[in-house]
This record gives structure tokens, sequence and C-alpha cells, in this order.
């Protein structure tokens, strides 16, 4: 499946935001290091990142693929499925990161494990400062006994990432 325009700026947006977290997580765990703080060796530190981040994005590029395709389904408890599904799979993936990162001395374990949480932050942030690609619907009527029908594509700006 072929990545539309939209999920690929998010996913530069996202990647882009990532390396700027690990930035900033390198750096605080070098000041830590200096205050005595927990040991910083450069290796171990830029192969936990390196990896974390590519596990983020990785993660984020499925969410992208799954609501490419869920849009696609008429059904909608099909759909519910195939989310529900994306959702455990990119959780397990997670998991087993961080177990990883547990378990191999030569990858920092925060630095490893932390990058899971930057695309999070990068979609905090980017909400907070309105840089979100908004939906083009329209708002539901104030009025109305029907509930309005959700749009698949909502489901980038979640959060479960």
């Amino acid at each position: 499946m072929k990545l539309q325009p939209a999920s690929r700026k998010e996913i530069a947006r996202i990647s882009l935001g990532v390396l700027i977290c690990d930035f900033l997580m390198i750096a605080v765990l070098f000041l830590l290091s200096l205050v005595g703080v927990g040991t910083f060796s450069v290796s171990r530190v830029l192969l936990g990142a390196l990896c974390g981040s590519v596990v983020a994005v990785l993660n984020f590029v499925i969410l992208c693929v799954t609501v490419q395709s869920a849009v696609e389904i008429e059904n909608k408890r099909k759909m519910k499925q195939r989310f529900q599904l994306s959702y455990n799979i990119r959780l397990l993936l997670q998991a087993a990161w961080v177990v990883v990162c547990a378990l191999i001395p030569q990858i920092h374990f925060i630095a490893g494990a932390a990058p899971i949480l930057f695309p999070n932050v990068v979609i905090y942030f980017l909400q907070a400062r309105g840089k979100l690609i908004s939906s083009s619907r329209p708002s539901p009527a104030p009025s109305g006994d029907a509930e309005p029908e959700e749009d698949p594509e909502d489901h980038l700006n979640s959060f479960e990432v």
C-alpha cells in the first residue's frame, strides 16, 4: 500500500520531532552524567536512541497504514477489529523493544526506551501549537439525536502512538 501525501507529511514531521527529542534526551543524559547521575557511554546512548527512534517511527508508520487501509472498509465492526489488531501489534512491538533494552547491556536502557514516548510528545506539541492537519469535514450540528459518524482519519491524532 502506498502512503498518501498527508500520511507521508505527518510521518516526516513525527520523524523530525523524534530526532529533536533524541538530541534533547542525549544532552540531558550527558548533563546528568556530569553531575554524577548515571554514566554516559556514547556508543550505548547513541545505539539506544537510534534503535528506539526507529521503533517509535515504525510504530507511527504502522498506525498510518492501518488508518489508510481501514478507511476502505465499509463494515464498522471489521474496521474496529483492524484498529484493535493494529493497536495490539504496535503495543507488543513497543513492549518487546523495552524488554530488549533491558536485556542487552550494549543498549542504554533509558536512551532506548524513552524514544517510544517521543511521537506522543511531538503530537502534543504540534496540537498545542495548532500545527496538526485538521479534518476538512464540517463540525456536527449542536442539536439532534443522531450521533455523528466517526472519521477513521481522526485516529491519526488519537494519541495511540
